[in-house]
């Protein structure tokens, strides 16, 4: 027993000696565990051996300038695609309107031809107003969101045509109206943004781009000229495309020209109004009604891959916080600031091309088409004198690349040369119709005028490519630095081209020579005000631009608790500086006379 007693004693002594060994091994395990814990998350958060910081921001920016090609890319496809459905689209319809088998057979007592008037004048006249309410959508719905809403209206002109009647056609007509001049000062906003942007992530590096102030004069020149060019050359093929409707649906439906043309005696300068003594017949036979419902959904699809396109692929033209900017300067500065703008000497010159811009595109699809073309030719070569007259202008836009070594005049001034010479050739040229071999056996006598129409074409969308691109290009230049501006100064521009419209559809009826001098002396009066307009820029004549209010914030969020605004430029800020300067002596002065009366107060109870 005591032998037993023994045991036990020596193996609760040793288990005593043995604990605190354990304890202290483990103990030392669970520091060592921590410290490589502690070792693997600074291994994990500190800079890494392989981490580049300066490759991984070029990588970053790199990926905003592709980010930025694809949103152009993507604003001109949608343009191209909006304007080809639509054009397409009305030019079959009047075609098929126009017929007197189409209107009796289908539509007897719905009045087609007075629709197609109403229909008209509400595309040509609405625009007229869009100045009163253009900035403040763009505002109001932001850059993006306005092309996608006027690619909307767009979709919707052509839904209206499943069921033709004047409560449907009539009243889209107004809307396409209304929504002309929204969308196209959206783009060319759009467009110069884009230029503004690929600067700031070409040069991250820099100060100014850094602190978001105003930009070198010139410094996103070159890439207004690159983004502009590229717009217009994809745009064009817009005239390209809307021809597809016509020659492959209508085209082996119409009749030949001596039936069309027979009682059409002149072409060209001897003739007033479009085509004197056309047929009212221009069908053989009637389209089924399927294939005009397929031709309708297919063109009614386009439009809504064009809207998706605005929508999925193009990104936001400023900032959140710039577009709040814009916003809160109050709706009736933003109603008011485009006539301000007007003041501006260099806008004002610039006008009669602003006309001139429009008049000139309409006269080469309705005046030289028709009147020219079609008459000397015959209506089933309507479409080449098209097609060929959007390829030229495609391809040619891509000449004002040329501004980035020549000044910026040499575009403006070629085509206006080009386009000079042509009218006054067109004021001397009064084609044969092709139908005036009606009722004889031989039908080979008249000339063949088909080669010098389709050089005519060349030449004008050669013209026309220079003119366009060579306003909104200079338009981008003249105001690059002045990003809070823009939806105004193209506003204005566009305006003046929906005036243009309005003038068109007015002189309709007007013998052809007064159309051709009427285009003659716009352009010879643009030329001289251009002119002048750069003769006053280089002898530095001031011109006034008149003050954008500073932005009037009701939402106390932390980004506007900030002391400094990073949206406003460095005039604006001096303004500003010295508005508080004033305030704050205005303050200490009120507050010293206070006191002073509180003195006299004092020692007078004394």
């Amino acid at each position: 027993m005591m032998e037993a007693a023994n045991c036990e004693d020596l193996i609760r002594e040793a288990e005593q000696f043995g604990a605190p060994v354990n304890g202290a091994m483990n103990e030392m395990m669970d520091v060592g565990r921590e410290d490589n814990i502690q070792g693997q998350m600074e291994e994990f958060l500190g800079p890494q051996a392989e981490y580049n910081e300066e490759e991984e921001e070029r990588k970053y920016y790199r990926r905003k300038r592709l980010g930025v090609i694809k949103n152009v890319v993507a604003a001109s496809v949608g343009a191209m695609i909006v304007y080809s459905v639509y054009m397409g689209l009305l030019q079959m319809q009047l075609i098929l309107h126009y017929d007197m088998m189409y209107r009796e057979v289908k539509y007897s007592n719905l009045g087609l031809e007075d629709i197609d008037r109403k229909m008209l004048m509400g595309i040509n006249v609405t625009p007229i107003i869009s100045l009163l309410y253009t900035p403040v959508l763009i505002r109001f719905l932001g850059t993006k969101w306005m092309m996608f809403l006027a690619s909307g209206i767009y979709a919707l002109f052509v839904s209206t045509n499943y069921w033709e009647r004047y409560y449907t056609l009539v009243p889209s007509a107004v809307a396409i109206g209304v929504a002309i001049v929204p969308l196209w000062a959206s783009l060319g906003n759009y467009i110069t943004r884009m230029a503004q942007q690929y600067y700031e992530y070409a040069h991250y590096k820099e100060e100014h781009v850094q602190e978001q102030k105003k930009l070198p004069k010139g410094a996103c020149h070159r890439y207004i000229i690159v983004f502009h060019s590229v717009f217009f050359i994809i745009f064009h093929l817009s005239f390209v495309f809307a021809e597809f409707p016509m020659r492959l649906v209508l085209h082996g439906y119409l009749h030949d020209d001596q039936h069309i043309l027979c009682d059409v005696k002149s072409c060209g300068a001897n003739i007033s109004g479009v085509i004197p003594g056309f047929s009212s017949t221009v069908l053989t036979n009637l389209p089924p009604s399927m294939l005009l419902i397929k031709v309708e959904s297919v063109l009614m699809g386009l439009a809504f891959l064009a809207m998706i396109t605005f929508l999925a692929l193009c990104g936001a033209a400023y900032r959140p916080t710039e577009e709040i900017d814009l916003r809160s300067i109050g709706w009736g500065n933003i109603f008011q600031l485009p006539f301000k703008h007007l003041r501006d000497y260099r806008l004002r010159l610039l006008c009669p091309f602003f006309i001139y811009s429009g008049l000139e595109v309409l006269f080469a699809l309705t005046g030289f088409t028709l009147s020219y073309g079609v008459c000397a030719l015959g209506l089933k070569h309507l479409w080449l004198l098209v097609v060929v007259y959007g390829l030229s202008c495609s391809v040619f836009s891509s000449l004002s690349l040329v501004l980035l070594r020549v000044p910026r005049w040499v575009c403006l001034l070629a085509g206006a040369v080009v386009h000079s010479v042509l009218l006054i050739g067109l004021l001397a040229f009064s084609p044969q119709p092709a139908g005036n071999n009606c009722g004889h056996d031989k039908a080979g006598d008249s000339p063949n005028y088909l080669w010098p129409m389709l050089s005519i074409s060349v030449l004008w969308g050669l013209g026309t490519a220079l003119n366009k691109t060579g306003v909104s290009t200079l338009l981008g230049m003249l105001y690059a630095e002045e990003k809070e501006r823009l939806d105004f100064i193209y506003t204005i521009f566009h305006w003046w081209q929906a005036i243009a419209i309005f003038i068109v559809y007015l002189w309709s009826n007007l013998p052809m020579r007064a159309k051709l001098s009427i285009l003659l002396v716009t352009l010879l009066l643009a030329c001289y005000c251009y002119w002048v307009m750069e003769h006053r820029l280089a002898t530095k004549v001031p011109f006034r631009l008149p003050r954008i209010p500073r932005p009037r914030h009701k939402v106390k969020g932390y980004r506007y608790l900030e002391e400094d605004n990073s949206d406003e430029s460095d005039s604006e800020k001096s303004e500003e500086d010295d508005e508080d300067e004033r305030e704050r002596k205005d303050e200490e002065h009120v507050v010293e006379e206070m006191e002073a009366e509180g003195e006299e107060e004092g020692g007078g109870g004394g």
